[in-house]
């Protein structure tokens, strides 16, 4: 399985879209405007490049006095499994702010966790990388990061 990993870059080096992208996102954020053809309009790119972006390209804000991190998985639904996961962040010194769990179909669950990640002792990408080798636990993923 080929494990993602995640960059801070420069923005000078990506293409212009990916910042457009960020701003018709915080437009829609912010309620400055109610739908995606409206803030892409304003930003000037097409709906498909905001779809293709929104959900893999975050500006970090640095004047934030926390982070947060919103990560979804699938869980297997054995005893202990979520504590497992629970764990796993708790070592990393992430601390949970909300867990959403669907009931299992065909014995997979699908969780969605918002963790404070402003004291974490490892890397985010460590954290995923640890969460994905857990067992009962797949497709991990990264939604958002602030």
């Amino acid at each position: 399985m080929a494990m993602d990993k995640y960059y801070i870059v420069d923005r000078s080096i990506l293409p212009d879209v990916v910042e457009k992208v960020i701003e018709a996102r915080t437009l829609l954020e912010n309620g400055k405007v109610k739908q995606v053809s409206e803030a892409v309009k304003q930003v000037g790119i097409s709906r498909g490049t905001y779809y293709k972006y929104k959900d893999v390209v975050f500006r970090p804000e640095t004047h934030l006095p926390s982070r947060k991190a919103v990560l979804t998985l699938m869980l297997h639904h054995d005893r202990g499994i979520l504590s497992e996961v629970l764990a796993v962040l708790s070592a990393a010194n992430a601390s949970v702010l909300t867990i959403n769990q669907n009931i299992p179909i065909h014995d997979w669950a699908s969780v969605v966790i918002s963790v404070e990640i402003s004291e974490l002792n490892v890397s985010l990408d460590d954290v995923i990388a640890q969460l994905r080798e857990s067992r009962g636990v797949s497709d991990v993923r990264l939604l958002a990061v602030e």
